[in-house]
């Protein structure tokens, strides 16, 4: 059976310069994938070839159908959300008004009324323009938005960077809640914050390939993949 997310021997490109040199992966229905590597190592490049936001080539299929040649609107409307790690929300809007942007034609599976119980900061603040927003409430106003969109998959680039533990925890469980409702996650972070608890596998990258895959308990037994490519051990 065709796994939700098939990627086989993805290259990628900023200009002229080669980010992504062949790389695989699988991500099934329901399941948490974190995707690790150090500043560099092509993480974020893989979402946004995933995306359509960079050049690249090599086999990428979501439910069984081809992203190669899509445009980004039409990748997300096939059910991938993408929350990337500037977060991007758009700063003279409203909280309500962000969330409206989020609509599309796959609402139905996650209201803005679920956003807000998911986030109640977000239903606390739904009339307060996003750019006064912290760090935090703007990660979840840019999770929030995702989600109404309705997608299968949700790309997560960094969602717990520059949050304080609390937040950070509550970005977790809103994670762990999205699995339970079949929502498929990729996470990806440098510093595995919140992959050891929540991941179903772990995926290392360095140098744009695929160095290391497992379970995250695997990972933990292998030091010389934690020294070598996460830069920590």
């Amino acid at each position: 059976m065709s796994a939700l997310l098939e990627v086989e021997s993805l290259r990628a490109w900023y200009g002229a310069s080669q980010v992504l040199h062949g790389v695989d992966l699988r991500v099934e229905a329901g399941e948490i994938v974190a995707l690790a590597g150090r500043n560099g190592s092509g993480r974020s490049t893989f979402a946004k070839a995933l995306m359509s936001m960079v050049r690249a080539d090599g086999a990428r299929r979501f439910a069984g159908r081809s992203l190669a040649g899509l445009r980004t609107f039409e990748v997300a409307r096939l059910g991938l959300g993408y929350v990337a790690e500037q977060r991007d929300v758009f700063p003279t809007l409203t909280v309500d008004e962000n969330l409206r942007l989020g609509l599309g034609p796959r609402t139905g599976r996650f209201t803005p009324d679920d956003a807000r119980a998911l986030f109640p900061v977000l239903a606390a603040r739904r009339a307060a323009r996003a750019g006064v927003l912290s760090g935090g409430e703007q990660q979840m106003l840019a999770l929030a938005r995702a989600l109404v969109g309705g997608p299968d998959l949700l790309i997560v680039d960094e969602p717990t960077e520059g949050l304080a533990a609390q937040m950070a925890a509550r970005v977790g469980e809103c994670l762990a809640a999205l699995r339970a409702r079949g929502v498929a996650v990729l996470l990806i972070e440098q510093r595995l914050a919140l992959a050891p608890t929540l991941a179903d596998r772990v995926a290392v990258m360095g140098h744009g390939r695929i160095v290391f895959e497992g379970t995250p308990q695997g990972l933990g037994q292998r030091d010389d993949v934690v020294r070598e490519w996460l830069g920590v051990g």
